[in-house]
């Protein structure tokens, strides 16, 4: 008779085993199913890839997956092992669950479509969708042109009304994305916009943690809202609509707008008040007001832009107050659109509540009355080819298993090596990365560094004490003088 797999917690049927064995060699790997094409770029949580679909691999592997087309290119993300103190690997990261999770619930043709999710060799691999460009790609390359060239308007419209229609889209399924920079909205050959990387995007109605508590720091800091800068513990979909506000800016003047440097957080874990990002966006749009955002005062981080204002005019007595410079950077970029204008200082609202929404924003006359209209494929106006993503050697990354973990090396003197973390990937040319921030490094590694580990510290300490209760002793059995 079978043992019953819920008392042993062992599933031991050998009618269950016998499936099971069956199933999983039926089952097609990643190597089985997809070749490989080169490198793409590597991320906070993996690395991305191209790669061909097989002829054997067209079918849907499972209910919900995508059915594909042999020769058709894909996006493969391979996430990695997440890892306990050298010990083991303990698991997937909350963003990679969460990215899984909401990619296989959505589906719009301004989102990136996910094909599957394989687990294989002690790592997940998402598929995507394969786009051939970005934003970024497309803002770099017209920056870098000889000469130098801005977008044609047909061009822009298309793109930014397409990223409005996925916004719409996420925001409709109470989903906030919480990172849109011009690096993560793709476009397709045919000029098709899609919006990727869902890392950092949350449900947001009836959330089971609060937004706060599962994220502290999101929204890449060129592209962050306001309120996050002043501390908002709760927020709302306006912080995709600014971010949005930023792209449109950057497509315009093929630069960010507010490029800010980040302060980074202490040892002590405590979110530092980011007064730099807050400086550049009040030399374009001035200071806030309490008139103009009723909730100002309630800001956690009030006091910080209080004293910046007193700082402003300490420095400067003629000029007591931040001016409103929006209108220079709009006469230098959007002379003849007034609606577009428009649409960007909407976008550009202090108050959260009366910035402009996303479904809105599809019904501005920018995009409903002005010409040129905007189209599906956003490279119909284009004037000239836009370059191809560029791959790089694969050198066997993708199919390759993770390593062990290795024990410490030792040496004549320690018997344990220090725990440095290992440093962040390279962001994207001209993007700062979100929530990448290393705290407390040590300077191990460095010239001259002494690389002192954990055993000698704890000896080092422990002679000290030694001698501190010595010296103590001693002058206990000192003789009193008379």
């Amino acid at each position: 008779m079978a043992v019953s797999s819920t008392a042993t917690g062992l599933d031991t049927n050998p009618l269950m085993a016998a499936y099971k064995r069956r199933r999983d060699t039926s089952r097609l790997g990643v190597a089985s199913k997809y070749e490989s094409q080169g490198f793409i770029s590597s991320g906070t949580y993996g690395k991305v890839y191209k790669v061909l679909l097989l002829p054997q691999a067209v079918a849907a592997p499972r209910p919900g997956d995508l059915k594909g087309e042999a020769g058709a290119f894909y996006a493969v993300k391979k996430f990695k092992p997440e890892k306990e103190g050298g010990e083991g690997y303990t698991g997937l990261s909350q963003s990679a669950c969460r990215e899984i999770a909401l990619n296989r619930e959505i589906g719009h043709e301004n989102v990136i479509a996910l094909r599957e999710v394989i687990l294989e060799m002690k790592a997940v691999f998402m598929v995507f969708e394969y786009a051939e460009h970005d934003f970024l790609q497309v803002i770099h390359f017209h920056s870098t042109s000889h000469p130098r060239s801005v977008l044609p308007l047909g061009v822009l419209k298309s793109l930014l009304y397409q990223l409005l229609n996925g916004v719409a889209y996420l925001h409709s399924n109470f989903i906030m994305h919480r990172d849109l920079k011009p690096a993560n909205i793709l476009i397709t050959d045919d000029g098709i916009v899609k919006i990727g990387d869902l890392g950092l995007a949350r449900v947001f109605h009836r959330p089971l943690v609060p937004l706060l508590n599962g994220d502290k720091v999101v929204v890449t800091i060129w592209y962050r809202a306001p309120e996050l800068l002043l501390g908002a513990k709760h927020y709302t979909t306006a912080i995709d609509m600014w971010a949005v506000g930023c792209i449109f800016a950057e497509l315009l003047s093929l630069r960010p707008i507010f490029k800010g440097d980040e302060a980074k957080m202490d040892a002590s874990k405590k979110l530092p008040f980011q007064k730099d990002q807050m400086m550049k966006i009040m030399d374009v749009l001035g200071a806030p007001t309490v008139d103009e955002w009723p909730l100002l005062s309630w800001m956690p981080d009030y006091p910080q832009l209080q004293a910046m204002e007193r700082e402003r005019a300490r420095q400067d007595p003629s000029k007591p107050r931040f001016e409103n410079n929006m209108g220079i950077f709009l006469n230098r970029y959007m002379r003849s659109m007034d609606t577009g204008r428009a649409a960007l200082q909407e976008l550009f609202t202090w108050d959260p509540d009366k910035r402009l929404t996303a479904a809105d924003a599809l019904n501005h006359p920018f995009f409903t009355t002005d010409a040129p209209a905007p189209t599906k494929n956003a490279f119909a106006y284009a004037t000239k080819p836009y370059p191809t993503r560029r791959i790089t050697a694969d050198e066997g990354g993708l199919f390759a298993e993770p390593a062990a973990h290795a024990p410490p090396a030792q040496t004549a003197n320690t018997s344990a090596t220090s725990q440095r973390p290992a440093a962040p990937p390279a962001p994207l040319a001209g993007q700062p990365q979100a929530s990448t921030t290393l705290v407390g490094t040590s300077a191990v590694g460095l010239p001259g560094a002494r690389m002192w580990t954990t055993q000698q510290q704890a000896q080092q300490q422990q002679q000290q004490q030694q001698q501190q209760q010595q010296q103590r002793g001693m002058a206990r059995k000192r003789p009193r003088i008379a």
